[in-house]
């Protein structure tokens, strides 16, 4: 159902905003620190827009702040890539550059389907998406083909993330856009990024997913205690 879909792309945008925004007062050059808070703030905007219109489909009365502030982990359907920690600056850039691969050509996809809600947040999100991609792909680039430690530490990051890309194209036929399309194009950006870098693609035996059944990591579950505290400590409290 669409509803499933685009509570899922919801999830993903809003988890990964909460990840980006812990960066804030701690990125490595100020500059930084003022780019991750604007990329959290494009990912918050798609979430809103996401969670808003899945709302309207699920028909339960629920808007964007019930279904961001009053859901348990086993009713988020984000990817587990968006809710691991940060780790290092090298790990971030490398969980940054696998979702940005992939939003690119999902939001993309998404501009193109007959739903117009999913069409116009495609149409939005696509252009902010590339940015995404753009500033990852530099920092990995910077970070692959620098110093030795630097390469180290990137070649690290990649092989965290790596095992969490597959999740995110799990085959949904009777979704606006089925993310098992995607991944032709996702490989292709993302290996000649490490290409570039000088990083070579990690090898994997295991890929872990669940999450969009709801079967999280641990790490969920404290991202949302400090992200849904004050909207459950005063609930209906109005500014």
């Amino acid at each position: 159902m669409s509803v499933d879909f685009t509570l899922a792309l919801g999830d993903d945008a809003l988890i990964a905003a909460q990840r980006l925004a812990e960066w804030t007062t701690r990125a490595p050059e100020m500059e930084e620190d003022i780019a991750l808070a604007n990329i959290a703030l494009d990912q918050l905007g798609a979430a809103r827009l996401l969670l808003s219109y899945a709302g309207e489909l699920e028909g339960a009365g629920r808007d964007e702040d019930a279904l961001a502030y009053l859901r348990d982990d086993r009713e988020f359907r984000n990817c587990l890539l968006v809710e691991l920690p940060n780790g290092d600056f090298a790990v971030t850039m490398a969980k940054l550059l696998v979702l940005a691969a992939y939003q690119v050509p999902l939001y993309t996809a998404l501009a193109a389907c007959r739903d117009e809600r999913l069409a116009a947040v495609g149409a939005k999100a696509r252009k902010e998406s590339a940015y995404h991609l753009d500033h990852a792909a530099l920092w990995v680039r910077r970070l692959g083909d620098g110093t030795e430690e630097s390469h180290r530490r990137m070649q690290a990051g990649v092989d965290q993330i790596w095992p969490y890309a597959d999740e995110l194209f799990r085959a949904w036929p009777d979704a606006p856009v089925d993310p098992a399309t995607l991944r032709p194009e996702f490989d292709d950006t993302v290996t000649a990024v490490f290409a570039e870098a000088t990083l070579t693609v990690p090898e994997v035996a295991w890929t872990p997913a669940g999450g969009r059944d709801g079967v999280h990591t641990e790490h969920l579950s404290y991202l949302l205690a400090e992200m849904q505290v004050l909207h459950r400590a005063h609930p209906g409290a109005r500014w």
